[in-house]
């Protein structure tokens, strides 16, 4: 599972957001490959994806949270997602 928060740097709230975030989806998978991008210097992949505000979160290439998830969000999301991946 790969996930993508997608932040701006500078932002203190993102970062933190990022360790709650990890320690969730840790509990949900595995095999979680983590990144943090500065949407500013991936502003094309952030677009192509339907990156509107910051921080947003993808999950395998899809964009799940258009805004900061609370862990409880986050990990029912990730718990659908893996269930709609391995059916």
């Amino acid at each position: 599972m790969k996930i993508e928060i997608f932040a701006a740097s500078g932002c203190k709230s993102c970062a933190a957001a990022g360790d709650a975030l990890k320690n969730v989806a840790a509990t949900v998978s595995s095999n979680v490959a983590w990144r943090m991008v500065n949407a500013l210097d991936e502003l094309d992949y952030a677009v192509d994806l339907g990156v509107l505000s910051l921080p947003s979160v993808a999950v395998d290439g899809e964009l799940l949270f258009t805004s900061l998830p609370s862990p409880a969000r986050f990990r029912e999301g990730l718990e659908k997602h893996a269930r709609k991946s391995n059916p």
